[in-house]
């Protein structure tokens, strides 16, 4: 998150939408903490004279036509509509999130929360889980604590809210969430990251979950913010990567006057504002190791990944990033570099950060690192990787460089096409979805301030902002897709934790947002496009002839498609975008083609199976070893010979 620091400069002007002067969070220190433990500046960041740190530099603000920030602004009368705002029509509308108090006067009020896809009955729907913060009322026993969602999908468009039937109405301060199968009996379970304990949902198999956080030892206890799972050992069984964010002290929160932060870090144009993450102590990440048995053992250390420098995590992916079919691990960290870890195969990971060129950006700096997508958006066979940040500073966009030897990648954002746009923004949520199902993957990020302080002063920004959408032209370059007025695009919301997948079962892949304290947004793609597309559920098999082990929900699995003369990739992932979890069935758009190809997987197991897909716009259900076992048309099984309507 970001840091409040006044940067005076004179402004310039960069030739589309950048924005005034701003660079990323911060918060403070407990006073109750040790000095030892206190985080500093980096040095080629220490506060000005005038009590400001700059990030990327200054800009000038932006403004459309009605004299509007261009963050709430840029609307046009007239296009292509890509996304409904169907909130309201889905239902999803009548639940609210809530964090804190309105003013935000502390960080732990201002990183929202996550949002969860998950098919938790089996039905063949996606449902939505929306994790909530909480009051400080709430904290004391003086009011009820606001709840989680557990949207169930209706099949009709609409979605009712089961949470407390369910039992993960979730009663603590909630950020992040990531959905697996951790015990590998067919039904997902949900965790979720808290300040204070965390949850580990169980699935009941009858529309109930157990909380088992605490026999499962995973609870923790300060401020966990993303996490992940992930089959890092190959024993079939997935693991737990959760990301400590700040260690944080409820009873001694900092302010920009009590002197436990210095003041750079807590004013805005000589504004007072939150403080932090700077001048507080991290919280350390945690690798816990499924036992098999309803357990789990905290093995940071021994697997290389205990984040010694305490920095500021938030937004973590377990993903095959080399391509020798073992997960790797990445971490977005807030003001501070960003994490790669590649699996060595036995236990351990070596921290291949720095060298990879994912821990700084292309100028060699840390930069709030708040949401983290992955995706093959050059089709070139190899994970490419976009983080959003604050703003004021450029969103990063790592191109995989073509080198089989190294795991290198280069920020390729500006020669991209979408760094101008999006410098005003301060980006959250983030996916690499193809809207339009023409077989290249686009950008959205989803946006929203973190100062209310904001509005009451012309600055150049708002509270509440706008998505932004980049179309990938096929030649490495993305086009900016402009709102038009009433549509989806043009939705304002104080927008965090995003999710992208198909929650109509239409191949068509829609986004939920959760903002802070507000409903959520559901945009639903109504892209007038007619193209065809696939869609893949794996089941991994309980044993494999290589010796390795799938999970049974398949997380970790590569597939590459091969269809309309190009090769696709998509992975089987959980967690990602910011601190949520997507849809994990593979989605691959084919553009006008009518032969739907041949998906070559990838298994977490090791093992490699080729399967030709009989027709498009379905959903095929792969079971390893054993290929197709089902399939959906138009959200219902197929008619055997009968082409999907």
């Amino acid at each position: 998150m970001p840091s409040a620091r006044r940067v005076l400069f004179p402004a310039t002007a960069c030739s589309a939408a950048l924005m005034f002067a701003l660079f990323h969070g911060s918060a403070a220190q407990p006073q109750s903490a040790p000095p030892e433990q206190k985080k500093t500046v980096p040095p080629a960041q220490q506060p000005s004279p005038m009590g400001g740190i700059s990030s990327a530099g200054s800009f000038a603000p932006v403004y459309d036509a009605e004299k509007r920030p261009i963050t709430a602004g840029g609307f046009v009368d007239a296009g292509q509509v890509v996304f409904a705002d169907a909130s309201k029509s889905s239902r999803l509308a009548t639940w609210q999130h809530v964090m804190g108090t309105s003013q935000k006067q502390y960080i732990l009020e201002t990183d929202g929360s996550g949002v969860g896809l998950i098919d938790y009955d089996n039905d063949g729907w996606l449902d939505i889980y929306l994790v909530n913060g909480s009051t400080y009322d709430a904290l004391s026993g003086k009011k009820a604590s606001p709840h989680a969602a557990l949207f169930h999908n209706n099949h009709d468009g609409t979605f009712t809210d089961v949470a407390a039937k369910a039992g993960v109405a979730n009663d603590r301060w909630g950020f992040g969430v990531a959905i697996g199968d951790y015990d590998n009996d067919g039904w997902p379970d949900i965790f979720v990251c808290n300040f204070g304990k965390n949850r580990l949902y169980h699935n009941n198999h009858n529309g109930t979950f157990t909380d088992v956080a605490e026999r499962a030892g995973v609870t923790l206890g300060n401020w966990s913010d993303g996490a992940t799972w992930g089959d890092y050992d190959g024993d079939g069984r997935l693991d737990l990567f959760v990301s400590g964010y700040v260690h944080y002290n409820l009873a001694h929160q900092p302010t920009a006057t009590d002197g436990s932060v210095a003041f750079a870090f807590c004013q805005l144009h000589s504004v007072p504002v939150m403080c932090g993450p700077h001048g507080l102590p991290g919280e350390p990440d945690h690798l816990f190791h499924n036992n098999g048995d309803g357990t789990f053992t905290d093995v940071s250390m021994k697997a290389g990944v205990s984040d010694p420098g305490a920095y500021y995590g938030f937004t973590a992916i377990f993903v095959d990033v080399n391509n020798d079919g073992r997960v790797d691990l990445l971490v977005a960290n807030d003001s501070e570099p960003n994490y790669l870890y590649v699996n060595n195969g036995d236990g351990t990971f070596a921290d291949r950060s720095y060298v990879s060129g994912f821990a700084l950006n292309k100028d060699g700096r840390e930069i709030a690192s708040m949401g983290l997508a992955v995706g093959d958006y050059t089709n070139s066979g190899m994970l490419d990787l976009l983080v959003t940040d604050f703003s004021d500073d450029f969103k990063a966009l790592y191109r995989h460089d073509p080198d089989p030897e190294e795991v290198s990648f280069t920020d390729v954002g500006d020669e991209a096409g979408i760094t101008q746009m999006a410098v005003p923004f301060v980006g959250w949520g983030a996916g690499f979805p193809d809207y339009d199902n023409d077989g290249w993957k686009d950008i959205l990020m989803v946006n929203g301030h973190v100062y209310p302080q904001v509005d009451r002063h012309d600055w150049g920004t708002t509270f509440h902002q706008r998505p932004l959408l980049f179309r990938n032209l096929g030649n490495g370059k993305f086009a900016y897709v402009p709102p038009v007025k009433g549509s989806g695009l043009a939705t304002l919301t104080s927008g965090r934790g995003a999710a992208f997948g198909d929650l109509f079962n239409d191949g068509k892949i829609d986004v939920v947002i959760s903002p802070i304290d507000g409903p959520p947004v559901l945009l639903r793609n109504v892209n007038p496009d007619r193209h065809h597309w696939v869609e893949l559920r794996l089941i991994g098999a309980a044993e494999a002839k290589t010796g390795r082990k799938s999970p049974r929900d398949a997380i970790g699995a590569t597939v590459y498609l091969t269809a309309n003369g190009m090769r696709q990739r998509e992975d089987v992932m959980s967690g990602g975008s910011y601190i949520s979890s997507n849809d994990q069935r593979p989605h691959f758009g084919l553009g006008d083609a009518t032969d739907a190809g041949s998906a070559e997987i990838h298994w977490p197991s090791g093992a490699i199976e080729t399967v030709k897909l009989p027709a498009p716009d379905r959903i095929y259900t792969i079971r390893e070893s054993a290929g197709i076992v089902a399939a959906l048309c138009s959200g219902k099984p197929c008619s055997s010979g009968t082409a999907p309507k």
